[in-house]
């Protein structure tokens, strides 16, 4: 029982650090927070795959406040819990999944795109052109960059399980 706990560490730390330092390997970066990674979201989501709900969404939430703290801006309270430990929480949802890890990225990153667009809808309003609306604002600044994260994080993971590199469970 002691070996799983520190297995469970040890993995949990490493894919957290591995995400934060995928995650400043950008190809895109949007202007008021976002940007295109080259798979920042695949450790989080392995980690989620390999050990449950549970652990996905607490390595996730470690993740988002440590991308929180190293981002280094602050804007509201709420907003920052939606754009980070709450976004990328909710990554570990791809553990209901399991079976089907293509679906599970997909379910993940619709829900971290959830959180964003709401936060964007409610604290990020302003920078919305005039005439438009901030829910379409919302949506369309977040997917530009949601999107194309989980079409890599997707091929990643096909790759993964193609050369059965994809241990789950």
């Amino acid at each position: 029982m002691e070996t799983r706990r520190v297995r469970l560490l040890a993995e949990t730390s490493m894919f957290v650090a591995l995400s934060l330092v995928l995650s400043y390997l950008k190809m895109y970066q949007l202007p008021y927070g976002g940007s295109i990674t080259l798979g920042s979201m695949v450790p989080i989501l392995l980690l989620a795959f390999r050990w449950g709900l549970r652990v996905g969404v607490f390595g996730g939430a470690v993740f988002g406040l440590a991308r929180m703290v190293l981002d280094g801006w602050v804007y509201h309270p709420l907003g920052m819990f939606l754009d980070y430990p709450l976004a990328f929480g909710l990554l570990g949802i791809a553990a209901l999944f399991r079976e089907r890890p293509l679906l599970g990225v997909a379910a993940a990153l619709a829900a971290r795109f959830i959180s964003h667009f709401i936060s964007g809808v409610l604290f990020f309003w302003m920078y919305a052109p005039e005439g438009m609306s901030p829910i379409v604002y919302s949506a369309v600044y977040n997917g530009s960059y949601i999107l194309p994260e989980m079409a890599i994080s997707c091929l990643i993971l096909y790759l993964l399980d193609r050369r059965g590199l994809l241990t789950i469970g």
